[in-house]
């Protein structure tokens, strides 16, 4: 029964979720589509249901436990690593989106796009590199004590600031392209008036333009804050204990769903204030935007200076990316011929597998969405949409845990009764199957797939529904032969993003993955887990070519974008 309080009182609520939100709908025709709506957003808040539930049971037991050991080590690590991480951010995509938008020097216009490449290097994908780069017997250290002898000091593999420094450079971009955006939207006018009044360009920086852009920032900033306080695959490969180390701990070390999901409580509650304090950073955002920066009035840099910048920005690259890349070609090389086999590609397989099915299930439901928001856009549609789109900001360990919880109590129901009716002993249907893991996906990636969806159909205009209707046709004929044609684009930049980032997915895949079914991240846990860096080569390089899928489809939109641009330009 303790196990079932949890699911009882999610489906209660997802009653009175449903009664609410509909009521400000109209009945008839698409209650169809509010009824999708509404069952989405009631996964979204069913995990969070059950976590915060699981206090009604505490086990006092495993907190005195865990307040002896690891307790305050986490608190304090998952702060330092926040607060490090966020400022290092900061100042990296900040320095280096004025130089890409603001000053002219060697090399520029590439860089300014390989700037966003270590967006598609996973955080625990960079951490098997540096940590082979960094180990004793590795090239850094070796180089070191051949350099200055035997004794010499070397950097530490698993060393606080070396975190830091890892999850700053897969995360940096995120600041980067917003604050980019943000320069680069201010325009001339700003940079004129300044230079006017008598303004250094360095004062002009400091205080004119950074005020400027310091809501997009802040949204950069705490973009990276969300991402930090969700990542498990790095600080595992480091053997650094967070929060989600914890719950994974507190799962698979004391065996004890409800401690996992009171420690997963504790996670939500902090990325809810985060995720608050973003929503009211985005709403005061309330600048004019000005002519773009014309090539001719950037900053040219001159002398030794547009030399430093370039480096500088060279150098970002090679330690996000060249060396990276390098140091895991160089192992994939030695252990090819060993691990390239049908278990590797069995790998292979159930990561295509997974984020083929994923993508589908994300991509149906963003379109369910998205097409019943477009034909009631009341207030009711528009709350539950903003739910169901929250679980994106939920890390991957609270929402496996809020969603095995139920799926464990169902199995038991359902067991129960095909036992006592029919005398049937299925196992384990909903755990066994992958169907937590799933859901899970769709919970996680829903915004995903639904902002690539929605904003293809914010282009269709709406004249098109209204001859379509005139004509006869139904809601779901229009949705089959007028919308998907045209959302033809943006259903497969909804399915390419969803499915990469489900290949990537470590911590839902490897807590509620069925028996035997391993992913390609899920490999490089367990390799990483056992100092077997050189065998996680090959597939942490598997899956940096697919995270680059991505970034080539930002570019090209960003190249369309320009082109349509210069043609109305000339127009």
């Amino acid at each position: 029964m303790a196990a079932s309080e949890p699911i009882i009182g999610a489906m209660n609520v997802k009653a009175r979720l449903f009664r609410a939100f509909t009521s400000s709908v109209r009945p008839g025709r698409d209650s169809g589509w509010t009824l999708l709506i509404a069952t989405i957003s009631a996964l979204v808040l069913a995990p969070l249901l059950v976590i915060f539930t699981a206090w009604r049971q505490p086990v006092w037991d495993i907190w005195e436990h865990l307040y002896a050991t690891v307790l305050p080590d986490l608190l304090v690590n998952t702060a330092m690593l926040s607060v490090g991480v966020c400022v290092a951010s900061a100042v990296l995509g900040v320095s280096l989106a004025w130089l890409t938008a603001m000053c002219e020097f060697p090399g520029r216009r590439v860089l300014s796009w390989a700037l966003l490449l270590p967006l598609a290097m996973p955080g625990y994908v960079l951490a098997v590199a540096v940590l082979g780069l960094l180990d004793f017997g590795g090239p850094v250290a070796s180089l070191i004590r051949g350099l200055f002898g035997p004794g010499a000091w070397t950097p530490p593999a698993r060393s606080t600031p070396v975190i830091i420094a890892v999850l700053t450079l897969t995360l940096y971009p995120y600041v980067y392209l917003l604050t980019r955006n943000a320069f680069l939207t201010q325009g001339q006018r700003v940079l004129e008036a300044a230079r006017t009044l008598g303004c250094s360009p360095f004062r002009a920086f400091y205080k004119v333009i950074l005020p400027m852009a310091r809501p997009w920032v802040a949204g950069g900033v705490m973009l990276v804050l969300m991402e930090t306080l969700a990542d498990f695959g790095t600080v595992s490969a480091f053997n650094f204990d967070t929060f989600t180390t914890a719950i994974y701990k507190a799962w698979y070390g004391f065996f004890s769903l409800p401690a996992a999901a009171q420690l997963s409580s504790c996670l939500v509650t902090v990325v809810f204030v985060v995720v608050l304090l973003e929503q009211r950073l985005r709403s005061r955002r309330r600048y004019a935007e000005s002519r773009p920066i014309a090539t001719g009035t950037r900053l040219r840099l001159e002398g030794p200076w547009r030399w430093l910048a370039l480096a500088y920005a060279c150098g970002v690259l090679l330690l996000a990316l060249v060396l990276p890349v390098g140091q895991l070609m160089f192992w994939a090389i030695g252990s090819f011929g060993e691990e390239f086999n049908g278990r590797y590609l069995s790998l292979i397989y159930h990561s295509l597998r997974l984020g083929l099915i994923g993508a589908v299930i994300v991509v149906l439901a963003s379109l369910g969405v998205a097409y019943g928001q477009r034909r009631r856009p009341g207030p009711g549609h528009r709350a539950m949409v903003r739910l169901a789109n929250l679980g994106y900001a939920l890390p991957g360990p609270v929402l496996a845990v809020g969603l095995f919880i139920p799926m464990i109590a169902l199995d038991r129901y359902v067991s129960t009764f095909l036992q006592d009716a029919f005398g049937l002993e299925p196992g384990a249907l909903l755990t066994g199957t992958g169907l937590a893991m799933l859901l899970a996906y769709l919970v996680r990636f829903l915004a995903v797939g639904f902002k690539a969806v929605d904003g293809a159909m914010h282009r269709i205009p709406p004249h098109l529904d209204e001859a379509a209707r005139l004509m006869g046709h139904g809601g779901f004929s229009r949705l089959m032969r007028l919308h998907l044609p045209l959302l033809r684009n943006g259903l497969l930049t909804a399915a390419t993003l969803v499915f990469v980032d489900i290949m990537k997915e470590m911590p839902i895949t490897l807590m509620t993955r069925p028996f035997g079914v391993d992913t390609l991240a899920v490999k490089i846990f367990e390799l990483t887990s056992e100092g077997e860096w050189e065998r996680a080569a090959l597939p942490a390089l598997t899956l940096l070519a697919a995270g680059v899928l991505p970034i080539v489809l930002f570019m090209r939109a960003g190249e369309g974008a320009g082109g349509s641009g210069r043609r109305s330009e000339k127009g």
